[in-house]
């Protein structure tokens, strides 16, 4: 059976880990609720799903294999976050504004985009076939790669909660200082999104 004792601590700091999906997270919870953010995060558990299939499949490069879909989806999920910290920053400054319907996304398309980045984070693709592995009970394959799968999604979809939280936190008690929250969101969006059009394919090269 896999070392639990060793592999939770590692994977909930991965978790945690501020990324675009958390940054996501916690901007859904900031303009609609934690409960809209966690919602629309389940379209990023439904990719992680079948991504710990097939790594467990042994087909983790499988899912860096073609450049041509690979380069597609981080194209088109790096241009929603980029987009979408452009709007943020484009915002008047101010609660009002904030609050604003048309600064709140639908429940499809935030539901849209997690699954776009998700899809088209590298560093998921790396966590899965590289460190799922060293946990492994060779005598237990399947059994093991179900209880760290199934781990690791429990602890994401806690990660989700604390992240939307943070958001909701932030209006609520944070109200004056929205314009920050606004900025730093929009700015890291932007960031996340050019970092995202950086990277380079799992399994040939990438940093």
């Amino acid at each position: 059976m896999p070392d639990l004792l060793l592999f939770l601590p590692a994977c909930f700091a991965l978790n945690l880990a501020f990324g675009p999906n958390n940054l996501l997270a916690m901007t859904h919870g900031a303009q609609k609720g934690v409960l809209f953010a966690f919602t629309a995060s389940l379209a990023r558990l439904g990719i992680f799903i079948p991504m710990i299939t097939a790594s467990a499949l042994g087909l983790g490069l499988l899912l860096s294999a073609s450049a041509l879909v690979f380069n597609a989806v981080k194209i088109i999920g790096a241009a929603y976050l980029i987009w979408m910290g452009i709007r943020l920053l484009k915002s008047v400054p101010g609660k009002a504004d904030w609050d604003a319907e048309d600064m709140k996304p639908s429940l499809q398309k935030a539901f849209r985009g997690e699954a776009l980045v998700a899809v088209s984070n590298p560093k998921a693709i790396l966590v899965f076939a590289a460190f799922f592995p060293q946990f492994i009970d060779t005598s237990h394959y399947w059994t093991s790669y179900a209880i760290l799968g199934a781990s690791f999604i429990a602890l994401e979809a806690i990660a989700i909660l604390i992240y939307a939280t943070a958001g909701r936190f932030a209006v609520a008690f944070a109200s004056t200082k929205l314009h920050w929250f606004q900025r730093a969101s929009g700015s890291g969006m932007i960031v996340f999104g050019l970092l995202l059009l950086l990277s380079r394919q799992p399994g040939r090269g990438a940093a």
